[in-house]
């Protein structure tokens, strides 16, 4: 194996990547601004949120997983210089993202009545509710805006919803500011400012992509002219084939990590936080990890529409040797920093607290341990999924990853969690056999794949 050949991709991958990563670090950050803002307010407004965002996260990862079905098809078109088969990929794409934000809102709304079942308090639920209307509201222009995203980054125009991102997360601070508090002439509206500010900024993505690629000289024609009758039955149906299973792809992976917070809370509130801080960690460093998967769907599908197979494997490497390293680097950091990082996520001061935060600290740092090796799993099969995005093979990824995460990891985190000594630990071993499943099997597959496309094309040579 020449080393070369795969180090000389990692410019062009990092520059690809760096503005998706961005991007999905700011997705975070809205989140955790809302966390730290309403915290001020009180606990049972901090807990109403939370509540309400766990909800509406999984109905996210619905639109987001769907919505990346149209980045391989403009991505191999755009190899192929096919116009037609971009603009079609975009107004097809742009259509069933904007009914599937509304369908999920709607879900959401509905599915109020679980909060009671969750046993949760009644005035967390009464702030809960109100809350939940408008943040379900808020995935409508979301999963819109990733129609755009989806085609921009198709078209290899990553930065685009990196400056979307960071004007949603300024403007987001800002209109949380004035909501929550009520400065200025504003009312205060508590955790509904907050909710409020969700919505705007996020209304305000959608505008700011559109404004910004429809302006861009090149990509005119996509925007211009879009009647009704363009859209088809069947470029419908080859986007649902490829959106479906990739979203039920990320709600396995999504699920299975809201069980763990779940099994966690099941054991005790020190390990639910001390679980809490792990996740936050390993949730950043595997942004990164997700900015390389979307290079990698992207890059596979350019060299699909090329019929390059040879190099498409070449180039896919290159990106799962990048991700390895990069996620290597953050396991020693991990590991060098175990005991001082959770820390930072607690207030030592309080003295009221003083012993439990210390069994926090306890736990958190053991996970730590374990999360250092799980980021690297996590990391491989997060870009091999990429991969095979961009080789439209969604359909057995889908398998594996129910198979990897839900037979494998979930039994095993929940026998090691509730009836071993391990108990948060026995969590986290847990994710880590089903991350590392998950790694094996999608890379043989990718490997049984591209060998297949090798042969054929030599075949037909």
């Amino acid at each position: 194996m020449n080393l070369s050949q795969y180090t000389k991709e990692f410019s062009y991958n990092l520059r690809l990547a760096y503005p998706i990563i961005l991007g999905m670090v700011g997705h975070t950050l809205i989140g955790i601004v809302d966390n730290i803002m309403v915290g001020k307010l009180g606990s049972t407004e901090l807990a109403a949120v939370s509540l309400g965002n766990s909800m509406v996260f999984i109905a996210i990862s619905l639109g987001i997983g769907f919505s990346t079905a149209i980045t391989p098809i403009v991505a191999e078109a755009d190899a192929e210089k096919n116009d037609g088969k971009i603009r079609s990929a975009f107004h097809h794409g742009l259509f069933l993202c904007t009914i599937l934000g509304f369908m999920l809102f709607g879900v959401v709304v509905l599915a109020k009545p679980i909060m009671e079942l969750l046993d949760q308090p009644a005035d967390v639920i009464t702030l809960a509710k109100p809350y939940l209307d408008w943040v379900a509201f808020s995935m409508i222009p979301l999963v819109i805006y990733q129609g755009y995203k989806q085609f921009a980054d198709g078209l290899s125009l990553t930065k685009y919803s990196m400056y979307a991102m960071i004007m949603a997360n300024i403007l987001h601070v800002g209109l949380n500011y004035v909501l929550i508090y009520g400065i200025w002439f504003f009312p205060k509206m508590g955790i509904i400012g907050a909710a409020l500010g969700t919505v705007i900024s996020r209304i305000m993505m959608v505008m700011f992509m559109h404004i910004m690629l429809s302006r861009r000289e090149e990509l005119k024609r996509y925007f211009q002219n879009f009647s009704f009758e363009e859209i088809k039955k069947e470029s419908i149906k080859k986007i649902v084939a490829l959106g479906f299973p990739s979203a039920l792809q990320m709600l396995f992976e999504v699920v299975l990590f809201a069980a763990s917070i779940w099994l966690c809370g099941n054991i005790g509130k020190t390990s639910q936080a001390a679980n809490q801080i792990a996740l936050s960690l390993a949730s950043m460093t595997f942004m990164f990890a997700m900015g390389l998967s979307v290079t990698s769907m992207i890059r596979v599908s350019n060299q699909r529409g090329l019929n390059d197979f040879k190099n498409l494997v070449v180039v896919a490497r290159s990106i799962f040797l990048l991700a390895i390293i990069i996620e290597i680097i953050f396991a020693i950091l991990f590991v060098a920093f175990h005991d001082l990082l959770p820390y930072v996520f607690l207030n030592m001061e309080d003295g009221a607290q003083l012993l439990d935060n210390k069994e926090v600290i306890s736990i958190a740092s053991k996970l730590l341990l374990i999360a250092a090796v799980f980021q690297i799993t996590d990391g491989i099969q997060v870009v091999v999924l990429g991969a095979l995005r961009g080789l439209q093979d969604v359909k057995i990824p889908m398998y594996i990853t129910f198979v990897a995460y839900w037979i494998i990891g979930f039994p095993i985190s929940y026998y090691l969690g509730e009836y071993t000594e391990l108990k948060a630990q026995g969590v986290w071993i847990g994710l880590l056999a089903g991350l590392t499943a998950a790694a094996i099997f999608l890379y043989i597959r990718f490997h049984y794949l591209t060998k297949k496309l090798i042969n054929n094309s030599v075949s037909k040579a």
